[in-house]
């Protein structure tokens, strides 16, 4: 435990010391280069002409340098082997997509995809914007926030793990130390095992990711809330509108943008959701996504690359428009 604290904090020296180090560094060459100071005329005014035009790349240059090594190049290496077999080397055309999409496996992965789409974005904008509504209102709302947004700091396996406790299960006759079988028993019922329990295991899954996104949409939209001006509420209070009238007809409209973003934010994560399902019951049960599919596929049982790459390029395809979506909105948000 020690040493990977240890080798944690080295880890985050050398990144940011690094880092300080290499922007210090270039922004210096660049001014030992083309230096501004001590020349004289047209000389000095070409050399800030040509530091203007450089120091912007010095500065996004790792970070494009990394996008196209991490990103773009897996991108396109993934297409190539979606074309290929199982071992990447013969090319059979369109076969993996023909497989795909006749596999029952695949059919049900889309299905339950469909069904998180459904549910989580839809819940956790919800909630979101109700809590940002009602924590507003009372004097600890600060500290309900801060509570409500502590999960988005957990990662998704642990989140899960936590859960896992949730819907534990014991034998009969045994003590329930799962919470959900606790209350249930309590209350005269049955202990069951929630997350293997086909169909309805997935709304199971469905909550982690709910208790752990809710914090963000609540953020994101209280920040939205706030921007409304005063102005507007107390014109319609002295209309005579309630509560209920000005949140529906006053706040919203105002945030509806905001409200699209948080959204579509949400569905890109859903349409790649993978450690819960992975963690709680490895598609098990009828509980199969897309993404733990495209893992089964890719690392396990040997490994069929061509497939797994195949699933890849239709989750980043579904993803692909709600993300231009998404960023065109942020744009028109921001004035740009």
């Amino acid at each position: 435990m020690a040493a990977q604290i240890l080798s944690a904090i080295i880890t985050i020296i050398v990144g940011v010391g690094g880092a300080i180090a290499y922007f210090w560094g270039a922004n210096r060459l660049l001014d030992l280069i083309f230096p501004s100071r001590g020349v004289a005329g047209m000389a000095a005014v070409d050399n800030l002409r040509r530091q203007g035009f450089i120091r912007p790349w010095l500065f996004i240059g790792p970070a494009l340098i990394i996008l196209v090594v991490y990103l773009i190049y897996p991108v396109i290496q993934t297409l190539y082997l979606s074309f290929h077999d199982r071992s990447g080397e013969n090319f059979v055309g369109v076969a993996n997509y023909a497989w795909a999409f006749g596999d029952r496996e695949f059919q049900n992965s889309i299905l339950n995809n469909l069904l998180w789409l459904a549910v989580v974005p839809a819940a956790c904008t919800f909630l979101g914007l109700v809590i940002a509504v009602l924590t507003d209102r009372i004097w600890w709302g600060t500290i309900a926030k801060s509570l409500i947004f502590l999960p988005l700091a957990i990662s998704f396996v642990g989140a899960s793990v936590i859960w896992k406790f949730i819907y534990e299960y014991r034998g009969d006759g045994q003590v329930q130390i799962g919470l959900l079988n606790a209350i249930v028993q309590f209350f005269g019922g049955n202990p069951q095992v929630w997350i293997s329990l086909p169909f309805w295991n997935s709304f199971f899954l469905m909550v982690i990711l709910i208790w752990i996104q809710t914090g963000f949409a609540m953020v994101i939209l209280s920040a939205a809330l706030r921007g409304i001006p005063e102005e507007t509420i107390e014109a319609a209070v002295i209309d005579g509108a309630n509560p209920f009238q000005i949140f529906w007809k006053i706040m919203i409209p105002q945030i509806w943008g905001t409200i699209a973003v948080v959204w579509t934010t949400i569905t890109i994560l859903v349409l790649k959701v993978f450690d819960i399902v992975l963690t709680m019951t490895n598609g098990q049960w009828n509980s199969q996504v897309l993404a733990n599919l495209m893992f089964d596929w890719m690392f396990r049982g040997g490994g069929d690359f061509g497939r797994g790459a195949t699933i890849a390029i239709i989750i980043m395809l579904a993803v692909l428009p709600i993300m231009i979506w998404n960023i065109r909105q942020a744009n028109k948000e921001g004035g740009l």
